[in-house]
């Protein structure tokens, strides 16, 4: 006898069975290794202007995280490792305010240049907070003034000053001399 479904792939009674060899596929895919969480955030004086150009800055948000992983995770001083991850946008903050930041999953190391081996990271340390908080920042900077540069932003509404070289500068001056804020937690 056969059952009559719904085909509804949110039904968990039909796709129940189609869920369980899914997420089982996806169990393969993990390596064997403690995971690390990271948030790069992005400092609230970048809001309005992120509100006004949501696809270029989110885009550079996600490309000067990964280059910044990268780029200290290869560093033979920190990891000496080429590294992989996934990130996740979120641009709200619980309390429903725009708060742009980007979260991070990574194995806590990666493989060494030839690929030969797996390198892990110190217990209870993955990568140096505040030297990855720097080079976000300036990753982010430097693409923010070519994206200016190119005439790729929408200065308009709360931004229409920024049209203008000296607020611009003053807003490039107070974001260089800001930290920004990375966050890591352990063993995920």
């Amino acid at each position: 006898m056969h059952s009559i479904t719904c085909r509804n792939r949110s039904c968990p009674k039909c796709q129940g069975v189609a869920r369980a060899a899914w997420l089982a596929n996806r169990q393969r895919e993990v390596l064997n290794t403690a995971y690390e969480h990271a948030i790069f955030t992005l400092p609230q004086d970048l809001s309005p202007l992120v509100l006004y150009n949501p696809r270029p800055l989110y885009s550079l948000l996600f490309r000067t995280v990964s280059q910044s992983l990268l780029d200290i995770a290869s560093d033979p001083k920190h990891l000496g490792a080429e590294m992989g991850g996934m990130g996740i946008l979120h641009s709200w903050g619980g309390e429903l305010q725009h708060h742009p930041h980007l979260h991070c999953v990574l194995p806590a190391g990666g493989l060494t240049p030839d690929g030969s081996r797996w390198v892990p990271c110190r217990p209870h340390f993955f990568l140096p907070v505040r030297v990855l908080s720097r080079r976000f920042r300036r990753l982010y900077l430097e693409g923010l003034k070519d994206l200016y540069g190119r005439g790729e932003l929408s200065l308009v509404g709360r931004c229409r000053e920024l049209a203008e070289p000296k607020p611009w500068r003053r807003l490039l001056a107070a974001l260089r001399d800001k930290e920004w804020v990375v966050y890591q937690s352990f063993s995920i």
